[in-house]
């Protein structure tokens, strides 16, 4: 069962050409109350480029759902430099946060990008100025600097560092007319689904992708020769290394915070059980040593303990093991079925499928109070959380329509998002750390 035990994948690397274009379609159904208003002004460019670097900062401040955006079509003063900006005009929209720039080529054939955001409650021309930045970047790389001028805007405004130039893993599935026809595929792209790259397909299940520390390497299950395997990709060169191929199940792989370690799941001796594997020397230590289910390892922050999904008090539940001692203690209580777990990056809460009359839902376990929160409202099942490096956001798959599909939602539950898949149905996300 997938929300339960995660492993799989067999890889058939072909190429496909995939353009920049978003193969996840984001969709923001839900944001906060009181959101910050901001103005992008549409960046002033002799439009030689086919990237719009103002469109994509807007669609990333108004995606992100903290932020009332002003952009294009809400506008008709284009100002590009600061003392030519009306502060009453922008007052009179509703905000005093503006954000202008400019997009030149230059003689070597790349682009010059300047950008400055305005506060005009501080005064006007350049005692309005905040931030200010100047980049030059090649013509493939101006929405790379369109998401990095988005995570400066978005952490000045709200003291968050952003998480627009991170990428997400996931699984495409595309049905063929037979059951033999249907292809996985695993994809790279930014957060937004857009420049989506393919990595592995395969006509065989891929699940459980897991980033490396450095973001350079993803670690997953494969079952080539209808065998699980587990394999580390190299996301710049393609290549690929077995690293387990035991007897029985080889799954849930999960890196540990120095890259150097892989926490997973063997079933070589009977029974799952959660090991920890040295990457380099491919040594094993066994870490549950029993005879029920024990899988989906996470790392705490410490790197001192790994939690783990196990069916010791019958159900599905969430317990945490101390990799010195061995003492294994059960972590959640609330509910009759929690799974898939792992630590926001301040090690303060737990995120996990957990079990709401029958649904599954996203919940967030408190460490400190030991309740358990839910966040994701629908009534469709929310499986596979995978956290931002920020913890402000968590990624899942959903089931909509009959469609499983990705969805985002704020770990305060406050905002939500969809990115249905254009090419097929989307599932099992692994979102990276910062690049």
């Amino acid at each position: 069962m997938r929300k339960v035990i995660n492993l799989l994948l067999l890889i058939i690397f072909i190429t496909i050409p995939y353009s920049a274009f978003a193969i996840l379609s984001m969709e923001l159904t839900r944001g906060i109350a009181g959101a910050i208003p901001i103005a992008i002004v549409p960046f002033e460019s002799d439009s030689s480029t086919s990237q719009d670097v103002s469109s994509i900062v807007t669609n990333d401040l108004k995606n992100s759902g903290r932020f009332k955006v002003y952009g294009r079509d809400a506008l008709n003063q284009f100002p590009s430099d600061a003392n030519n900006v009306s502060p009453d005009y922008f007052h009179s929209l509703g905000t005093e946060n503006v954000v202008i720039g400019k997009v030149t080529p230059t003689s070597d054939g790349q682009y010059q990008v300047s950008f400055q955001l305005l506060d005009m409650f501080r005064g006007k021309g350049a005692n309005s100025i905040t931030l200010s930045k100047k980049y030059v970047v090649p013509a493939d790389q101006l929405r790379a600097v369109s998401h990095h001028i988005s995570d400066l805007v978005f952490q000045q405004m709200t003291g968050i560092r952003g998480i627009f130039s991170t990428k997400i893993a996931y699984v495409v599935v595309q049905h063929g007319q037979m059951p033999q026809q249907t292809r996985y595929i695993l994809e790279v792209s930014d957060q937004d689904g857009y420049s989506p790259r393919p990595l592995l397909n395969s006509p065989e299940p891929i699940m459980s992708p897991s980033w490396s520390p450095s973001g350079k390497q993803i670690a997953y299950v494969s079952f080539e020769n209808k065998h699980s395997n587990i394999y580390i990709q190299d996301i710049g060169t393609g290549g690929r290394r077995l690293l387990s191929s035991y007897p029985g199940i080889n799954g849930a792989p999960a890196w540990s915070a120095d890259g150097r370690k892989l926490a997973l799941v063997l079933s070589k001796s009977g029974s799952p059980n959660v090991y920890v594997m040295d990457i380099a020397s491919r040594q094993l230590k066994q870490v549950t040593r029993d005879f029920y289910i024990n899988t989906e390892p996470a790392w705490a922050p410490d790197g001192k303990s790994l939690l783990f999904t196990s069916n010791r008090s019958n159900n599905p539940q969430i317990y945490q093991v101390n990799l010195g001692s061995g003492a294994i203690s059960r972590m959640s209580f609330d509910g009759d079925y929690n799974a898939r777990a792992s630590y926001t990056h301040d090690g303060r809460y737990i995120a996990m499928i957990h079990r709401v009359s029958g649904i599954y839902r996203i919940g967030i376990l408190d460490l400190d109070s030991g309740t358990t929160r839910v966040v994701t409202n629908s009534s469709n099942d929310s499986v596979s959380p995978s956290i931002a490096p920020n913890s402000s956001m968590i990624l899942y798959d959903t089931v909509l329509n009959g469609r499983n599909m990705l969805g985002m939602v704020s770990s305060d539950g406050r905002i939500e998002l969809l990115l249905p898949a254009r090419n097929g149905e989307a599932q099992d996300p692994a979102w990276s750390p910062y690049l």
